[in-house]
């Protein structure tokens, strides 16, 4: 039997609480036998769930008390100061314990960002932690940071993110020397603010990193880079325009499909091809967002994220455990400070 994983879980995080992460988490449990799930939140709120499936608490998933709950339109310090009893403290705060390996969250962003960097830290080599998560392109998926943790960035925090990007695609996607590309407004060297032109120039100073130069936004999705780096503020506004678009697409799709009874028909003759098709754009084999740079594992869910989805964030919460993520983050950005320093010199 391989090793036992632990995973804290806000319960009562994002927009249905326990209506979605308690089966979610039974559903991973039924799934991998050596997963274990602390579900952190209200206990009644909880065990009316598991009343509902027919489930109990087991040697596998136990309930642990938090009666306060982080709202998702609290402000993060106010949940950091104020809220230290909320499930998603409490859960952050197992993790630092050594009860759990990894949370995961549908809560709220920001407050989850301000208390995971608070209780976990960053490793000494990193400024700030960012987020980053798959995203589907037409060959598979890459990996993009920062995806909101930092609104305004230094060419040396663009730099750590392209590092901390380029070691979890190593790690989790397998590719040996992923293409890492800086998002821009062009691919010439001419474009681009002060802090994009030399994170550029450090980039492609550093032997580390296979850097492929500046990727503009269609670039995402071509697949041509398997990390692709920039700002929280252009990377978040990029992933919501991304998901805005993909739901304006399924809904017209719908729409047309139902226009006529000869499109039925001919939806119905291209079902296998629709099928396979919303497969590779779901969401829900997408979601699940990493908080990379810190010394302990945070994963933040959608908010609106059904059963399947958060099931999805905890399977990769399961998986950077089984890789130890931020002990290989912390290695790398330790190697590329020696070999800056080394050029330096």
């Amino acid at each position: 039997m391989a090793d036992i994983v632990t995973i804290a879980i806000d319960a009562m995080g994002g927009d249905f609480g326990p209506q979605v992460t308690v089966p979610a988490a039974l559903s991973c449990i039924d799934a991998i036998p050596e997963l274990r799930v602390l579900l952190v939140g209200r206990g009644n709120a909880i065990r009316d769930e598991l009343k509902k499936l027919r489930r109990h608490e087991t040697e596998s998933f136990r309930i642990v008390e938090a009666l306060e709950i982080v709202e998702m339109d609290d402000k993060p310090s106010a949940a950091l100061r104020l809220k230290k009893k909320s499930s998603m403290r409490v859960s952050a705060d197992l993790v630092k314990e050594g009860r759990a390996h990894a949370l995961v969250s549908a809560g709220n962003t920001g407050a989850l960002m301000a208390i995971s960097r608070f209780v976990f830290k960053t490793h000494p080599n990193i400024d700030r932690p960012a987020i980053i998560a798959s995203i589907p392109t037409v060959n598979g998926h890459c990996k993009m940071l920062d995806l909101g943790a930092n609104v305004d960035c230094s060419a040396k925090q663009l730099f750590q993110f392209a590092v901390m990007g380029s070691i979890i695609a190593q790690e989790l996607d397998g590719i040996a020397e992923p293409r890492v590309g800086l998002l821009n407004i062009g691919e010439e060297e001419i474009k681009g603010n002060d802090q994009v032109k030399r994170a550029n120039e450090l980039l492609r100073a550093s032997p580390s990193i296979n850097y492929i130069g500046y990727v503009e936004g269609d670039a995402i999705y071509t697949g041509d880079a398997n990390v692709v780096v920039c700002d929280g503020f252009v990377g978040n506004i990029a992933l919501k325009t991304s998901e805005g678009l993909a739901k304006m697409l399924s809904s017209n799709l719908k729409k047309e499909i139902t226009r006529s009874w000869y499109t039925k028909l001919l939806a119905f003759i291209s079902m296998p091809v629709l099928k396979r098709l919303r497969k590779r754009m779901d969401p829900a084999e997408y979601n699940g967002a990493s908080m990379v740079g810190l010394k302990h594992i945070a994963i933040k869910s959608h908010g609106n994220a059904d059963a399947m989805s958060f099931a999805t964030a905890i399977r990769l919460a399961i998986e950077e455990v089984r890789t130890n993520i931020p002990a290989l983050v912390g290695q790398g950005m330790a190697e590329s400070r020696i070999q800056a320093a080394m050029r330096e010199n």
